[in-house]
């Protein structure tokens, strides 16, 4: 009945998941996206330890408490997993890495990303960039433009 409605008559549809009648209309209108979420319970304390355990073990959920500051920084570790953000630092030749100010960048970011970000003219005079981390196979190692960021990286950008 539902596909009638949206003036489909001869269709094979074939459902890889279990999904409500809901989900379906959400997939046919195609107007609707949905997004991955965190749910962040606070005020911990003020309940039995029953009721945060049962909470605390369902998905995409955390558990805190601001007034004691229990799990903050749990939540924080999984804000920046959630949103699948990583830190590049810099590093200007012959000076140690910056690690007070970093970059806030996208996990799978390139060198040409941070050479974006960095400046917008960076990427055209770009030559190579020295790369310390996890990113690399040895540390430090001269990668291109296309080279892909790990969290925590430091970068040392060379222009032509």
């Amino acid at each position: 009945m539902i596909l009638h409605e949206y003036k489909i008559f001869n269709a094979e549809v074939l459902f890889r998941d279990d999904c409500t009648a809901d989900e379906l209309i959400d997939v046919i209108s195609g107007n609707r996206v949905y997004l991955p979420c965190l749910y962040v319970y606070n005020k911990i304390d003020q309940i039995p330890m029953e009721e945060v355990d049962r909470i605390a073990r369902q998905p995409f959920s955390v558990v805190v408490s601001c007034n004691m500051e229990l799990n903050l920084d749990y939540m924080l570790e999984k804000m920046w997993e959630y949103l699948s953000l990583i830190r590049v630092y810099t590093k200007k030749p012959g000076q140690p890495p910056d690690f007070d100010d970093c970059l806030i960048l996208r996990r799978g970011c390139s060198v040409e990303h941070v050479c974006h970000t960095i400046h917008r003219t960076l990427a055209a005079v770009f030559k190579y960039a020295i790369v310390w981390g996890t990113s690399t196979k040895y540390s430090p190692q001269r990668v291109g433009i296309s080279h892909i960021m790990n969290d925590e990286d430091v970068i040392q950008v060379i222009k032509k």
